[in-house]
């Protein structure tokens, strides 16, 4: 297993955050990682998500919703063919700190036989979350 983990303090509410990631359509306007997401919004559904890592190629996957709980946490799993094989659980945790700061969580986690080969994806995967978190932060901040 491989664990890639991110946070970043953004000085807006968990509020003013989620709105942001729940707005899926406009991802291709401040979202330097996640270009696109389309899917409902629900536990259990399939979304389509578009990515960039940076200097890597364009990868879109369709991982489930696996919990999606309002101001608090998305997550999702995606998987590489059948399961086992290469899997990762994706997630955004927001942890209120006080009415206008929030601790923004970023991670994944990887399972799978393929894991282990897969060290520089892995690295600019992470590279790709404190980009996206960056741009969050700007994005959230802006309007403040």
């Amino acid at each position: 297993m491989k664990h890639i983990k991110t946070e970043i303090i953004i000085e807006a509410s968990s509020e003013k955050i989620w709105n942001v990631l729940m707005d899926f359509k406009n991802y291709g306007k401040w979202n330097p990682f996640i270009l696109k997401i389309n899917g409902v919004k629900k536990e259990g559904k399939r979304l389509k998500v578009n990515i960039q890592p940076p200097n890597g190629k364009k990868m879109t996957f369709r991982p489930v919703i696996i919990k999606l709980e309002k101001e608090k946490v998305f997550r999702w799993i995606g998987r590489l063919g059948v399961k086992g094989v290469f899997d990762g659980e994706h997630y955004f945790e927001l942890i209120s700190e006080d009415e206008n700061k929030t601790r923004f969580i970023h991670g994944e986690k990887f399972t799978g036989i393929l894991v282990a080969t897969a060290g520089k994806a892995i690295e600019k995967t992470k590279q790709g979350f404190d980009l996206m978190n960056i741009a969050l932060k700007e994005k959230c901040e802006e309007d403040s």
